[in-house]
């Protein structure tokens, strides 16, 4: 299924499960209805800050948009069929490496963050505490909490809440790549 397929039907499938009304997901997570509507037919490419709005806007991670809908629960995630996503803004690549599913409240994305790029969530408070943890595998990447800025090269590990503004930027020429590990436990 390709992506924006794949997105739609996810974020068409959460609201349902959730009875909201396009109007009620555009209030709670500040993307239009109209907008909304396009990516739910899959007319659209959302960017990653519009993503982790309706995420926010549905109380879920924004990992859990990327999932095949109904996807049967397997422990086993195998490479060949983990979905890439490019983000059209910022021309990030991510990839859920956990297997869609499987009932378990942590997921593993990786990241291949282009030089130049920067993207900024203005992530709010969400149901539950979600935690995250920000593994550099290669290259250096830059990640903004708030106004506290933290320089990460590959090895470190930064471990943050997800519930407040997180800015993401690579300043160098050449690639990062990370590993961002979350856990989602419900409220």
């Amino acid at each position: 299924m390709e992506i924006n397929h794949r997105i739609a039907a996810r974020v068409r499938q959460i609201r349902a499960d959730q009875g909201l009304a396009l109007d009620a997901l555009a209030e709670r997570s500040g993307v239009s209805r109209s907008m909304i509507s396009l990516i739910e037919r899959g007319e659209s490419s959302p960017t990653a800050v519009v993503l982790e709005k309706l995420a926010t806007g549905l109380g879920v991670p924004l990992a859990s948009l990327f999932d095949a809908p109904a996807a049967p629960a397997d422990p086993v995630s195998r490479r060949k069929d983990q979905v890439e996503w490019r983000d059209p803004a910022s021309g990030y690549v991510r990839r859920n490496v956990s297997p869609p599913g499987f009932p378990s409240p942590m997921q593993v994305v990786e990241v291949v963050f282009p030089a130049g790029a920067r993207v900024a969530y203005e992530t709010g408070p969400r149901p539950g505490v979600q935690h995250q943890q920000i593994w550099v595998l290669q290259g250096t990447l830059e990640v903004t909490v708030d106004k506290t800025r933290h320089e990460l090269d590959a090895g470190d590990c930064l471990a943050m809440v997800v519930d407040r503004q997180i800015t993401f930027r690579n300043r160098t020429s050449k690639p990062a790549r990370y590993a961002v590990i979350i856990d989602h436990r419900p409220a």
